[in-house]
């Protein structure tokens, strides 16, 4: 495996290192020890990265739309043959499974590509007038620079949505990228340089987040901005982006409720929900938490779900038989550990996990409780780790019922061989996303977002560059 980097800022078309030569150590979450470094942005550095981005928009949105997917589309060809390098660096800073992080940054170059196709396809409209000789027009328009903030659980994934989508639009942009897995967002970023984005319309600073985050939102050179993390901090975000009216992208935590109904297909509902809920070791947003399982069938799928989860091979993300990988940080160890305490004590089975492994690393087993009260803190707080809750539930109604009782809406999933039960899951489960009978979420042509405390806006489909355009309309009476 390559050599892990360290991490320099990127500030008008130059790599290079913060003015005052502070850094930040990273560790690989495999056992804990230092395994580089990442540069850490001053203020100086910050304003520097301003006047880059106002200068680099001015040169990016002179460029066509068609040159501009052009380039887009050279840098997901060079993503893809990059690939295995960056995917190392991502289980060295992050901790997954290699064969994850190969996944994730293949899929990169996926968004890459939807993106540069809707770069040319921002359309306008031509409005009929009601008054001869009048041409009513409106047109699209990229907003300005943007602030975009990325989390450290999937680098890739979660940088290179916010990146594409300002790019295609004309938008120049600021990454602060996540200090604890800074190595992969930042060779994402080098396929655009190298593929010849201009100086200024990419720059990319790490640093103390609130100080960042602060400093870049009320900007006036800033005009939109995008963030991933946690339901708190966006909340702020969203606060302080308001109150300098910009426009904002918001994409929060979640507590996805999985419906399990009597008529499920049970083998596949265990295979597809495993396969989700300890995905990169359950740091993931959208992973199947709050599992509600119908009478007849809550017993098997429990006894099931307990005996595949037992089975998963936990270990470094470099071993090959690895399925598995670390927590992110001691931080994430103890705040699942807290939580699985809690439900205990409020009456929950541990069926399996419950407990940290070993004495080195970050690791944590795949857990199961079932019997978990509501009034446990895991029911209401997004516990963000390998732990999926498994209760048993008598009706559809019960259901939804528990599954809209908290503030949350991201995504939600369902198995049932009912085509009734499947209309009221669409219409009354109160998410941005549902997938039904298998995990049909996250593809780079579909919507990716939530409602309610969840967020707001979109970072797939269609709808995800619209947040970085302006409508414009004008009304032309032509004179001789």
């Amino acid at each position: 495996m390559t050599s892990y980097p360290n991490t320099p800022l990127l500030i008008d078309g130059i790599w290079r290192e913060s003015r005052d030569g502070r850094a930040l150590d990273v560790a690989n979450p495999a056992d804990g020890e230092v395994i580089g470094t990442v540069s850490h942005a001053s203020i100086s550095d910050l304003d520097e990265a301003l006047a880059a981005a106002e200068q680099g928009f001015a040169t990016w949105r002179a460029m066509s739309a068609f040159d501009r997917s052009k380039i887009m589309r050279k840098a997901a060809e060079l993503l893809r043959q990059r690939a295995e390098t960056i995917a190392g660096f991502m289980t060295l800073e992050q901790g997954k499974p290699l064969g994850e992080a190969r996944i994730e940054t293949l899929a990169g170059a996926d968004i890459i590509d939807w993106f540069a196709e809707e770069a040319r396809r921002t359309y306008g409209q031509i409005i009929p007038a009601r008054t001869g000789g009048v041409a009513q027009l409106a047109i699209k328009l990229p907003v300005g620079p943007v602030a975009a903030f990325s989390p450290w659980n999937f680098p890739i994934n979660q940088t290179v949505r916010k990146l594409s989508a300002a790019l295609a639009a004309g938008c120049s942009i600021i990454v602060k990228g996540p200090e604890e897995t800074p190595a992969s967002p930042a060779e994402l970023i080098r396929c655009f340089v190298d593929a010849g984005v201009p100086a200024g319309a990419i720059n990319l600073v790490y640093g103390d987040p609130a100080e960042v985050s602060s400093y870049l939102i009320p900007h006036p050179i800033i005009q939109k901005i995008s963030f991933t993390g946690s339901t708190a901090i966006g909340k702020q975000l969203a606060a302080l982006a308001g109150a300098h009216m910009k426009r904002s992208t918001m994409e929060l935590g979640g507590h996805a409720p999985v419906i399990v109904l009597n008529d499920a297909d049970i083998k596949r509902a265990v295979d597809v929900t495993v396969a989700a809920k300890f995905r990169n070791a359950g740091q993931v947003c959208v992973a199947p938490t709050r599992f509600l399982v119908q009478d007849a069938v809550h017993d098997a799928f429990v006894n099931s779900f307990v005996s595949a989860s037992s089975a998963i091979a936990v270990g470094d993300g470099r071993a090959p038989e690895t399925r598995m990988g670390p927590l992110a940080n001691e931080r994430r160890v103890s705040a699942v550990e807290a939580l699985v305490a809690d439900a205990v004590a409020h009456g929950a089975w541990i069926r399996s996990g419950g407990h940290r492994i070993g004495n080195k690393g970050y690791f944590f087993a795949p857990t199961v409780l079932t019997d978990v009260p509501r009034e446990a803190r895991i029911m209401n707080e997004e516990p963000f780790g390998p732990v999926a809750i498994i209760n048993r539930i008598r009706t559809l109604d019960e259901a939804i019922e528990e599954g809209n009782r908290l503030p949350f809406g991201l995504a939600s999933y369902a198995f049932t061989g009912s085509a009734e039960a499947v209309h009221r899951l669409t219409m009354e489960l109160q998410a941005g996303m549902t997938t039904v009978n298998h995990n049909g979420l996250s593809l780079p042509e579909v919507p990716f977002g939530g409602v309610r405390d969840s967020g707001f806006g979109s970072e797939g489909g269609s709808e995800a560059i619209e947040p970085y355009l302006v409508t414009r309309f004008v009304s032309h009476l032509a004179t001789m």
